[in-house]
């Protein structure tokens, strides 16, 4: 038998590895920010197009329901 000592895994000479820091904790108010839900691109909207009538029947053709066709 050897009477060398038994080392685990973690040797002394390994510098340990800190674990990430967590966040910190927030206490505001959740209400007094804007979501994404708050605003018109958030429901899917899209921006103001200048194309005139032609960007207007494109998006009434798009938006139409298969029902009235």
């Amino acid at each position: 038998m050897s009477s060398a000592p038994i080392t685990g895994p973690r040797d002394a000479e390994e510098p340990r590895q800190q674990p990430p820091p967590r966040p910190g904790l927030i206490f505001d108010d959740p209400l007094d920010q804007q979501s994404a839900d708050d605003t018109d691109r958030g429901w899917g909207e899209r921006p103001a197009a200048s194309g005139g009538s032609a960007a207007d029947l494109a998006r009434f053709l798009d938006e139409k329901p298969p029902h009235h066709l």
